[in-house]
């Protein structure tokens, strides 16, 4: 299972540190925050004791209200399941009773001067992304017209040298040579590079490229969701056909299905328009169009008229 520590928290919102200073090495494994506002009245079923607990307004205004022993009955209740931290929003002030309920059970109690539903969105973004299960293929990722696209092939096949074609019509690299795919949901694959391969392109006779420092910041995006995967292979003569609409086929990785599409690889062919072609095509399917169901529509309509 896949973690991440409550200081890479900590440094990534820049959150000011209540208590527990030496426990930030604490685990967080779960996903989504929780603001745990019916477990301070007593009610704990369905208890999310693993996720991140950020407190607003609300709970804040309402421990505030309570008298000492009240306090004492409902905080208790929820630090006793010591979960990762806790995380005051909009700079909340007046906590030194909860703070000595956190250095008493160890807990971190962090700060941030966001408010409760922005900092949220944004601490449920980064989690999710953080703690998904990923795996490394070997390929490159490219961004055609706002399309996350796995490419791959062969070693040697062309694959960067494509993607650098593609770079000089506008579109951008994500990855090149090892592509990390993270599992967002059961239907969304995200690829994303590695840190080491940021921005580089390897292109044979001429070696390592950085793409941003020759054709600028628009060349290069650090992540794109995958929805195609295209697979470059050597051409094969009378294995293509002319259909007016392929069957589709699948790609599956970690459980997400990836439509298919393999073009082979010959002199001449403009492979990067293909793509081009493919991702466009991609759009439309999905805005509910089909060129193959018009021209039927048009072959029905001159018979007609006929």
């Amino acid at each position: 299972m896949k973690s991440i520590t409550v200081a890479s928290l900590q440094e990534k919102f820049k959150l000011e540190v209540l208590s527990g200073g030496d426990r930030l090495g604490r685990e967080i494994t779960k996903a989504r925050a929780h603001r745990p506002g019916l477990e301070f009245v007593g009610y704990f079923d369905f208890f999310p004791m693993e996720r991140v607990q950020v407190l607003g307004r609300k709970e804040i205004n309402y421990l505030h209200k309570l008298t000492e022993e009240e306090r004492n009955l409902h905080i208790g209740n929820v630090v006793k399941y010591h979960p990762p931290c806790f995380i005051v929003t909009s700079n909340q002030e007046g906590l030194k009773y909860l703070t000595i309920y956190c250095e008493q059970e160890g807990i971190p109690l962090l700060r941030t001067s966001e408010k409760t539903t922005e900092f949220i969105a944004k601490l449920d973004a980064y989690l999710m992304k953080a703690l998904a299960p990923e795996i490394a293929v070997h390929g490159v990722c490219v961004n055609v017209s706002g399309i996350g696209i796995l490419l791959r092939g062969k070693s040697g096949i062309g694959k960067s040298e494509t993607a650098h074609t593609l770079i000089r019509r506008g579109h951008r690299l994500v990855a090149d040579d090892i592509v990390v795919l993270k599992k967002l949901s059961p239907q969304t694959l995200l690829g994303s590079h590695n840190e080491t391969t940021r921005e580089f392109l390897a292109l044979r006779s001429i070696g390592l490229v950085n793409v941003v420092r020759l054709y600028g910041r628009k060349a290069f995006q650090d992540e794109s969701r995958i929805v195609l995967d295209i697979e470059l292979t050597h051409w094969q003569d009378n294995t293509l056909n002319n259909d007016l609409e392929l069957e589709p086929k699948f790609s599956e990785y970690m459980g997400v299905r990836i439509p298919y599409i393999e073009i082979q690889l010959q002199p001449g062919r403009d492979v990067a328009g293909m793509i081009e072609a493919a991702a466009n095509n991609w759009y439309l399917k999905q805005q509910g169009y089909s060129a193959a169901e018009e021209f039927m529509k048009r072959l029905e309509d001159e018979m007609a008229g006929g």
